[in-house]
């Protein structure tokens, strides 16, 4: 069984290819000149480096709010997520209640009504409250799209840590609140900011809802694809860069706590 492991690493080679290429030309186009990108082949790196395309991109009126609306909509879906789901998954995973398993499944049929159905009756409710075309307004909804999973991930994280553990902490004099903030929530972690990238990513990535919710409070997204018909090629590939390097850095900021998850030290 000696070719295992070759095939086994080419594999993993390939699929790191396939996701890792398209977002290598991407970035190289948008820091090429316009030139370079109506060219045809595409140039595997930027010769000249420049900033033209990326420039002229946030130069468009409205793409820099777009950009900070995207921002804290997805920031305040991730923390409205973990805020509501993980005291959720915690009742769950430590608490038995009659119909606690047909909460859990009603808790994923959410997800089944699409959002097209909801979407005259969300809007004119948003409207009455208020919360049209505002960044608040966008992530409530975006927090609903997001709570099913974080509180079905919460409960398999906490379902996972030994209960004793908690019982050990009220024996040495916690309450259980302290038992929580000192011997759960640590263990916790890991799980939790892999669910809090999973809220920001459904948020930053969806594109129905903000178009429909907001006329001058437009997300990225949702101001893309506004302009992307009429836009040039080189305003779109900037555009797809801009989308797609805020998700990757806040990978990067929490990518220890996803080491962690899965047992790989942290260097």
């Amino acid at each position: 069984m000696r070719w295992v492991a070759p095939v086994y690493y080419a594999l993993a080679l390939l699929l790191v290819l396939w996701v890792v290429f398209p977002l290598y030309l991407l970035a190289s186009l948008a820091f090429s000149e316009r030139q370079a990108v109506f060219a045809y082949p595409k140039p595997l790196y930027p010769s000249p480096l420049s900033l033209e395309v990326l420039r002229a991109f946030l130069e468009v009126p409205g793409v820099a709010k777009a950009l900070g609306n995207s921002l804290l909509v997805a920031s305040l879906t991730l923390l409205l997520s973990l805020l509501l789901g993980a005291p959720a998954g915690y009742a769950l995973a430590r608490y038995r209640f009659l119909g606690a398993d047909l909460f859990r499944i009603l808790v994923l049929l959410t997800r089944a009504f699409p959002l097209a159905i909801l979407a005259i009756p969300l809007a004119v409710r948003f409207i009455r409250l208020g919360l049209y075309d505002t960044p608040l307004g966008v992530a409530l909804v975006h927090t609903a799209l997001a709570l099913p999973f974080a509180v079905l991930v919460t409960y398999s994280l906490f379902v996972a840590i030994p209960r004793e553990l908690e019982e050990a902490a009220w024996t040495l004099g916690c309450t259980k609140v302290q038992a929580f903030f000192r011997v759960v929530l640590p263990l916790a972690l890991p799980g939790l900011a892999a669910t809090g990238i999973f809220a920001f990513i459904i948020s930053w990535n969806e594109v129905f809802a903000a178009t429909l919710l907001t006329l001058r409070e437009r997300t990225l997204t949702a101001l893309l694809l506004a302009l992307l018909h009429d836009s040039p090629l080189p305003f779109r590939f900037a555009g797809g860069f801009v989308l797609v390097v805020p998700a990757l850095v806040f990978l990067f900021v929490v990518r220890r706590y996803l080491f962690a998850l899965f047992g790989i030290a942290s260097r």
